[in-house]
């Protein structure tokens, strides 16, 4: 009995001697700890506050930032590990961080590929939220870039493009440093005075106050006889806005050219 009591009491000295051997790895483990995640969330605020000034989807800011920080923390926490002395778990958690992330990717390939591309669409910006866009068949105003896909409105209906698509096919942005272009035809009676109705179209152009100074020039060109029918293209260029606002320019400039053309004897077709 009296050997039990020594065998315990020795090996209770033993943790002691190891738990006081350890104090000053546990202080420092908590310190880093400590240290890194303030680190990380001073330079996730940071991020975050530089990221959402430069892009226009504040949750693609916010999701980058977030991942940022996260990093760093877990940088933070294989210290500890290592630290402590435990670097075989910091090993197991580096293994089993890469197959899962191998096994996560191949099974959310297209989700993967649609958020790194929702990435490069927010850097490289080919487009701005409220441009006219053309792609995979879709012409609309972009209204949002998230994670996943871009939201184009186009005819009171939203629909969402996969970012992927945006990269790896055509992309067509309809607005030119501020500009929107905006085209309609009229047809014209074989024989009508065709330069008299250039110069009232550009005539109604030049008094709307939504249409630029650019290109007036081709404001209005004959572009195409079909039959007894001459086809007059008109062009010109408003200030980017809402897509709503774009509409009544058009409407109301579209009315205006064919009541300047009625009140002149133009016959249209």
């Amino acid at each position: 009995m009296e050997n039990f009591v020594q065998d315990v009491f020795k090996h209770l000295e033993n943790y002691y001697y190891s738990i006081v051997d350890l104090t000053p790895k546990f202080i420092l483990a908590i310190v880093v700890i400590l240290v890194s995640w303030f680190i990380a969330t001073r330079i996730g605020i940071f991020t975050g506050n530089r990221l959402k000034a430069r892009m226009h989807d504040r949750l693609l800011a916010t999701f980058i930032a977030r991942l940022i920080k996260s990093v760093l923390i877990i940088i933070g926490v294989l210290f500890m590990f290592k630290i402590i002395g435990l670097d075989g778990i910091a090993q197991s958690m580096l293994a089993g961080a890469g197959i899962s992330a191998f096994v996560i990717g191949f099974a959310l390939k297209d989700i993967g590929e649609n958020f790194l591309a929702g990435i490069l669409l927010a850097f490289k910006r080919p487009f701005s939220i409220g441009d006219i866009i053309e792609s995979n068949g879709v012409k609309g105003e972009v209204i949002n870039l998230n994670l996943r896909d871009t939201e184009v409105k186009s005819d009171s209906k939203i629909i969402y493009i996969p970012n992927a698509l945006l990269i790896k096919n055509t992309l067509i942005n309809y607005n030119s440093e501020g500009y929107l272009l905006q085209t309609f035809t009229v047809g014209l009676e074989y024989g009508s005075d065709y330069g008299k109705a250039i110069e009232l179209v550009k005539e109604v152009l030049k008094r709307n106050e939504e249409v630029t100074e650019k290109d007036h020039e081709d404001a209005a060109v004959i572009t195409d006889i079909s039959g007894t029918i001459i086809q007059l293209n008109i062009r010109y260029w408003v200030k980017t806005g809402t897509s709503r606002k774009s509409a009544e320019c058009r409407s109301k400039i579209i009315a205006e050219v064919l009541n300047v053309l009625k009140e002149n004897g133009f016959v249209l077709k």
